[in-house]
């Protein structure tokens, strides 16, 4: 996990966290990663990327939504650290 500022857009954290990436076997993202690089990356890594594919992807990748439903309990971590205002406007400096 990597916590950064509000201004801060998705792909520059999630470069940071791919090049982290522990060893496994299938990697779970959302569909803001869904892109050719991200995905030769996670491939790189040895994991299979399990990406909903955007829906104006014109070649859509295998995808298995039963894999994919393990991203809500993702999901719900940061629903309930959104609970905690400090972190979820940043005003603890």
């Amino acid at each position: 996990m990597l916590l950064t500022g509000g201004q801060v857009a998705d792909c520059k954290a999630g470069a940071l966290l791919r090049e982290r990436l522990p060893n496994c076997r299938i990697a779970l993202a959302d569909e803001g990663y869904d892109s050719d690089a991200v995905r030769r990356q996670i491939g790189a890594r040895g994991a299979a990327p399990t990406i909903r594919p955007k829906v104006n992807r014109r070649w859509r990748p295998c995808f298995s939504p039963v894999l994919y439903r393990g991203r809500n309990a993702i999901e719900h971590l940061f629903g309930r650290l959104k609970d905690f205002r400090r972190i979820a406007t940043r005003y603890n400096r």
